[in-house]
């Protein structure tokens, strides 16, 4: 497989990997894994219409959407509205295709922010309003319906990845950030040096997007140990970081029919990244001297088309 196609759309298999893996593991878990679920489940009031007009049949293997964030805050463990959303993602997955489709898109888009009055970066969407604004910035910018969500505290990754004991990783950019050194080659990392690792922006020299593949990297990396874990024990160290650190609205009934009817679209992955153009506000197109990424309208439109094809819309 390739980069990402591990990763079983990022921050999604962060729940689906966890709670399902416990259940495969024996059914003495499975209480625990459902009240992790439970605890994670947080449906939301849509404030603006979705454009998703008539309701998903699962049992169907219709195909869905989700909104990934992950937050650089303690937002998961108290208000959805504090904070910014450090890492956005786009997946569709498709059963009929057997594909999943994940697509980065840039945090510092320029956008309207739906609901809010404004147009700023994109990111700026969850700060002002939680994810109901999230969602419905998304969806008018890539003009399809977005059908769920999943939020992970970005800090609760550490304990993740310490979890399943480090995660090793082939690094090409060699860079000191924070306390923590990275020196070219394969290096093991542990959850605090993980988080620094993918966190790093300003001395890469392809800035936001260099970030977003070391995030992809550590996501693929981190996924690789998941997937091998077969025991109880490890089990319960997972349920217990994820309950902690995750929200959803993706009920525990949903999520066992995705195990039942969604798998090998789970494990094909194609992955693509909407790509912007830097640019400085001038006052009237964004604030003045801050820089953004615009979006030019063939790039749109080609990334529009794909998620639309992979939704059948």
């Amino acid at each position: 497989m390739k980069v990402w196609q591990k990763t079983v759309i990022g921050f999604l298999m962060f729940i689906l990997v966890v709670l399902i893996g416990a259940v495969a593991v024996g059914a003495v878990f499975y209480n625990d894994a459902k009240k992790v679920a439970d605890d994670a489940y947080e449906p939301i009031e849509r404030e603006i219409p979705s454009l998703r007009t008539e309701a998903l049949d699962y049992s169907n293997a219709e195909p869905f959407s989700v909104l990934l964030l992950g937050i650089d805050t303690d937002a998961v463990r108290g208000s959805q509205t504090e904070g910014r959303s450090d890492s956005i993602m786009v997946a569709t997955v498709n059963p009929q295709k057997k594909q999943t489709t994940l697509v980065s898109i840039p945090r510092d888009t320029y956008t309207e922010l739906v609901g809010n009055g404004t147009s700023d970066k994109l990111n700026h969407a969850y700060a002002y309003g939680g994810v109901s604004m999230a969602m419905a910035s998304v969806e008018n910018l890539l003009d399809i319906p977005i059908d769920h969500y999943a939020l992970v505290n970005m800090d609760g990754m550490t304990d993740l990845i310490d979890e399943v004991g480090g995660i090793d990783i082939d690094n090409h950019l060699a860079f000191d950030y924070e306390g923590a050194s990275f020196p070219l080659g394969n290096i093991h990392l542990n959850g605090w040096e993980a988080v620094k690792y993918s966190r790093m922006r300003y001395d890469d020299p392809e800035g936001d997007y260099g970030r977003q593949r070391r995030q992809r990297i550590v996501l693929e990396a981190l996924f690789h140990d998941l997937a091998s874990i077969d025991s109880i024990s490890n089990y319960k160290g997972l349920l217990d970081v994820l309950g902690n650190n995750a929200k959803t609205d993706l009920s525990w009934d949903t999520l066992m029919t995705l195990l039942k009817k969604y798998t090998p679209a789970l494990s094909s992955m194609e992955t693509d990244q909407l790509q912007g153009t830097s640019f400085d506000g001038d006052g009237v197109y964004g604030e003045y001297m801050i820089n953004y990424q615009g979006i030019e309208p063939d790039e749109l439109l080609r990334v529009q088309t794909l998620l639309k094809d992979q939704l059948e819309n």
